[in-house]
């Protein structure tokens, strides 16, 4: 809901900066705004495409494998995306705690913390983090991550997630 509330923020920005510019209003760092929407937009909608099995995923190898071989697979790419996600969110977390500490802000026209809008891209990834962990946590107890859940048109293990 958050990524859908800034890409909605990016149109009202846009539709703002347009008529205030026919108007003969000055619209000024509209733009940095707008890019400061689609970043949070952006991360924070990765959990959910996830989930509903719309990120590309290279499965032209995993496809080969079937039974255990292809859950040891299954597992390792899961471990594997835990652990970098787990590093790029510890360190825009790092990031946004650092622009804090350093009162750090925006060089256009309007001083913005930076930590405001870091934050965005620092809860995606921690919420993102929590997805892959749960998906490695079902699979590694026999279960169906949700994207192949989705993949098969089941929600049952996704309360809430419906497509």
């Amino acid at each position: 809901m958050l990524a859908g509330f800034f890409l909605v923020a990016i149109g009202v920005m846009s539709l703002v900066q347009i008529v205030s510019r026919l108007l003969g209003f000055p619209s000024h760092s509209y733009d940095e705004f707008a890019g400061y929407c689609m970043a949070a937009s952006s991360f924070l909608g990765l959990a959910w495409t996830l989930r509903c099995n719309d990120q590309i995923r290279m499965t032209l190898v995993l496809g080969l494998f079937r039974g255990g071989s292809r859950r040891a697979l299954e597992i390792a790419c899961l471990a594997g995306a835990v652990l970098l996600t787990g590093f790029f969110a510890w360190a825009s977390v790092q990031m946004v705690w650092t622009s804090y500490q350093l009162n750090d802000v925006s060089q256009g026209l309007v001083p913005i913390a930076l930590w405001i809008p870091q934050s965005g891209m620092a809860l995606g990834l921690v919420i993102l983090l929590v997805a892959f962990l749960d998906d490695l946590l079902v699979v590694l107890s026999g279960g169906t991550p949700s994207y192949q859940a989705s993949e098969a048109g089941s929600t049952s293990g996704n309360p809430g997630f419906e497509r």
